[in-house]
């Protein structure tokens, strides 16, 4: 769209709105009157910048390859009942200055309205309107890239399932060869219907039908994951590990880690004491940067002597221990900031207190 700079020249900027959209896909009433601009800040035919829209000023990366340089803010008392009124409102007051020195500046450009959809390459069936809204795309697109897999569908793998779901990363892969059985629907994301437990479906394919209803890219592994079978995990970019069977982790992690791959290994130690719950919440990450924690704090025996085995599982530490998991995942590939570094975390229960260890 046409402007007037400080120097009285034309030039042509770009106006940024995010997109409210309903369950439909259609756009919806805008949630905010606030729009954002990728040019100089737009001045009175006299070279004086516009006052009554100035909200913000500074670099912004709203999405890949798009750029704020201002925000501006005009609200009107009932607030813009559609983004076509909102558009042509600022459009009104940034490019009057323009046509008043050149007649021909003009915000229609004329391109032709296709109905392909611009989300046609995305893994997500529907738009991500919560990270556009936030503002946050070129965060979160950081993640994009990735072929993550979950070893290990029962409480806490089917929480991390559930928010890595909401990510648009490039494929999710799922390794578990139990049955989705009644005790599971106390501890996991959801609510199976009586039906549904009845038929006693794979965790893999259950899973993956749930959540393929938001992600396109996921992939069902009916299967434990052995020696035989390792090659399908060593493909992948990073690997959350939700399972008890420490042998089994044991050569698993040997190979992960000599093939440079980073993974989570998630543990809990809950029991009842005094008739009440106590213990510990782990979360433990190893990386090419830092691994020689992993033999201290994860657990590589199995049987009698192997407590979470035997472990108490409740669905809200399930939750906390994916959530941990989730949030060190998103702390490695630069979505949110990372100062401690830590490798290791354990949330004590009857203390409330999180640590942060091998660093």
């Amino acid at each position: 769209m046409p402007y007037v700079n400080s120097k009285r020249e034309v030039r042509f900027g770009s106006l940024i709105s995010n997109l409210n959209v309903d369950t439909e896909g259609v756009a919806a009433t805008p949630n905010t009157h606030v729009v954002h601009f990728d040019g100089e800040h737009p001045c009175t035919k006299d070279g004086v910048e516009i006052a009554q829209i100035k909200h913000q000023t500074g670099h912004h990366e709203l999405a890949k390859g798009l750029v704020s340089a201002h925000s501006f803010s005009c609200k009107p008392p009932d607030g813009y009942p559609d983004y076509y009124a909102k558009m042509t409102r600022y459009i009104e007051i940034i490019s009057a200055p323009a046509r008043a020195i050149d007649p021909e500046a003009t915000a229609r450009t004329w391109v032709p309205v296709t109905e392909e959809s611009a989300d046609e390459g995305s893994v997500l069936h529907y738009v991500d309107t919560a990270t556009s809204r936030a503002g946050i795309v070129a965060i979160t697109e950081k993640l994009k890239p990735l072929k993550i897999g979950i070893i290990g569908l029962g409480g806490t793998g089917a929480y991390i399932l559930d928010l890595v779901a909401k990510t648009p990363v490039r494929e999710i892969h799922l390794f578990d060869g139990d049955e989705f059985l009644q005790h599971n629907a106390f501890r996991a994301p959801g609510a199976p219907s009586l039906e549904e437990l009845r038929r006693k479906p794979l965790k893999t394919e259950y899973l993956k039908e749930l959540y393929g209803r938001m992600h396109k890219k996921i992939v069902s592994h009916a299967t434990y994951v052995d020696s035989s079978n390792v090659e399908h995990v060593l493909g992948l970019d990073f690997v959350f590990v939700c399972i008890d069977r420490g042998l089994v982790k044991e050569s698993l992690y040997a190979q992960m880690e000599a093939r440079g791959l980073s993974f989570i290994d998630v543990g809990m130690g809950v029991s009842a004491e005094g008739g009440a719950l106590v213990g510990v919440v782990r979360t433990t990450l190893s990386t090419g940067v830092k691994r020689d924690h992993v033999k201290r704090r994860v657990p590589f025996v199995d049987g009698p002597d192997d407590d979470y085995a035997s472990n108490i599982q409740i669905a809200e530490l399930n939750m906390l221990n994916a959530a941990l998991a989730v949030l060190k995942w998103k702390k490695l590939y630069g979505f949110y900031n990372d100062v401690e570094r830590e490798h290791t975390s354990l949330f004590s229960i009857n203390v409330n207190q999180l640590l942060s260890e091998d660093k």
